[in-house]
């Protein structure tokens, strides 16, 4: 365990390149030493920030008032189970690395995932998806550490509580803390041993690949089309390309019930005559409808700029960037701007997906 004694600029540890100072900032680098870290903090009464990648956070520009405790273990574990690999991986294992090592060993199930940045314990937490997987169709169990009870507690993948970028990490929240009641610690994931993809579902990475939808194509050219339609879409981390300065899509897909999807359908026939309402099924008899179109459609295109240096992408409409000195404050106007657009537009609710610390949408 190493502590920084100068108080470090969060900014330099999160994607957005925002954030305050740290008032104590701790490095750890194995799976005791993260544990003895949160229980120290919550011991003392210490507000805790866990950090990974920092690719999924907007920390204010206050700061952080108390712990950030920065993960950096690493480990990777083989064992056969049946036709099946499990591979147990700790919570500071970079993840785009885990999918080009997983990749090179022909073990198929998370292909589709490449280039997402961040670390492997973050992907249970809001189970990652992109391109039509999401991690909670391959993760066995998860092990995470109990700030209540001080025990470490095994999650199968029921009680991981899954649902559209939600869990039960994600839902479970802990008093002053912006990390919740349970810190992972280490993921299982399940993985066939085969150099051939699992089912292609998405059809813009069908088409890339020049497959129909729910063919198979060998596992790298899955890889590398997935990065390629990311890169595009300026959602691979290059320091060259300020749209890569973001949190990537900063709103979930709204969930929307049948009477909603109608008034939405009826707005756009009114505004938009012809055009149809994109829509993907989703759970409770709920459709998905693409917040990205959501928010073009209510005025905000591709490039529009927001307060000081925050604006939206020039590649991808979900991406909200700090394009040179941004402020939190400038990013939030943004957001605030959008989701005001969107619900007057549309009568819809956005919702952030990356965590707010000292931040309210």
């Amino acid at each position: 365990m190493r502590e920084l004694t100068d108080q470090p600029l969060l900014a330099d540890y999160t994607t957005l390149r925002l954030g305050g100072f740290a008032r104590r900032f701790l490095e750890v680098g194995t799976t005791d030493e993260l544990i003895d870290a949160v229980r120290a903090a919550d011991r003392a009464g210490e507000p805790v920030l866990v950090l990974g990648g920092g690719s999924n956070l907007v920390v204010s520009d206050a700061g952080f008032e108390g712990t950030v405790i920065r993960v950096a273990s690493a480990g990777i574990d083989l064992r056969q189970a049946g036709d099946r690999v499990e591979v147990t991986v700790a919570a500071g294992e970079n993840w785009a690395r885990l999918v080009d090592w997983a990749v090179s060993e022909d073990l198929a199930g998370i292909e589709c995932l490449a280039g997402i940045p961040g670390l492997a314990g973050a992907t249970p937490i809001q189970n990652v998806g992109a391109y039509g997987q999401e991690v909670r169709t391959t993760i066995v169990d998860v092990r995470a550490f109990d700030r209540a009870t001080e025990a470490i507690e095994t999650f199968g993948v029921q009680a991981c509580g899954f649902g559209y970028r939600t869990s039960t990490f994600k839902r479970t929240g802990w008093p002053l803390s912006p990390t919740g009641r349970y810190v992972v610690l280490e993921v299982t994931f399940a993985l066939g041993r085969d150099s051939l993809s699992a089912p292609v579902r998405y059809a813009e990475l069908a088409g890339r690949l020049g497959v129909s939808v729910g063919d198979r194509a060998p596992l790298a050219k899955v890889r590398d089309a997935v990065l390629e339609l990311r890169r595009g879409k300026g959602m691979v981390l290059d320091p060259v390309d300020p749209d890569t300065a973001s949190a990537g899509s900063f709103f979930t897909n709204p969930l929307v019930d049948r009477p909603a999807l109608a008034e939405i359908e009826r707005i756009a026939a009114v505004r938009w005559p012809g055009t149809s309402v994109p829509r993907y099924p989703a759970e409770n008899d709920c459709v998905k409808v693409p917040a990205g179109w959501l928010i073009e459609r209510a005025g905000f295109t591709k490039g529009f700029d927001g307060p000081g240096a925050a604006r939206i992408s020039t590649k991808h409409t979900l991406a909200l960037t700090n394009s040179g000195g941004a402020t939190a404050a400038d990013l939030m106007g943004l957001a605030r701007q959008v989701v005001a657009g969107v619900r007057e537009t549309f009568g819809v609710e956005l919702t952030n997906e990356p965590t707010l610390v000292g931040l309210e949408l």
